[in-house]
């Protein structure tokens, strides 16, 4: 018998011939490419340096501010308000809200009212409808002239002490005042000044 035929056996291929196959790319995300995160770990020298610079800073800034105390700077008290004819008979509300005060003109004399309730310091306002102050805090009523005539006002506002410039203008000093529950303190006026200024 014939014994079968081996198979025959591949002719290798020649150098070159043979493509490798490119690799397929991985899938990954966005996330996966980050370099991963270390820590930052911070020296005990770098501590140090950052807790002397913290220390110092505040020192300083203590020493700097310890030059410049806190102190309330108060508006002046003596001010100028203007000349005698720039004022109109009846009550001038135009420096309540700078200065606390109301420029009053009567026939022949000029005042001014400090604009404080005699009752727990609030400001009353100048209502020219009703022709009276009224205090919006308890209802203490003021007639024209800053005489109480109701509420729990105990006494009429104060009045401010006046004088005329060398230029005409009129000086008020604020804190100097002439109450009515003292006798004969709103008379003290004249051309010169005092509780009111005669024109």
């Amino acid at each position: 018998m014939n014994e079968p035929a081996a198979p025959a056996r591949p002719m290798p291929r020649p150098p070159g011939g043979v493509v490798p196959r490119p690799p397929r790319a991985p899938e990954q995300r966005g996330g996966d490419l980050e370099p991963p995160v270390t820590p930052v770990r911070l020296s005990r020298r770098k501590f140090a340096w950052l807790g002397l610079t913290a220390f110092f800073s505040a020192i300083g800034g203590c020493t700097v501010k310890f030059f410049f105390p806190r102190a309330i700077f108060e508006p002046k008290t003596s001010f100028k308000v203007g000349r005698p004819a720039d004022y109109a008979f009846g009550v001038d509300d135009r420096l309540q809200d700078k200065y606390r005060i109301w420029v009053c003109r009567e026939a022949v004399k000029l005042y001014v009212i400090k604009a404080v309730c005699t009752h727990l310091g609030c400001t009353p306002n100048w209502v020219a409808s009703a022709n009276k102050f009224k205090c919006p805090c308890h209802g203490s009523g003021y007639d024209s002239a800053g005489v109480n005539f109701e509420g729990p006002a105990p006494r009429p506002m104060d009045r401010c002490h006046l004088e005329v410039t060398a230029d005409g203008q009129i000086l008020v000093d604020y804190n100097r005042v002439y109450r009515a529950d003292r006798p004969g303190e709103w008379d003290k006026g004249g051309v010169n000044g005092g509780a009111f200024l005669k024109v």
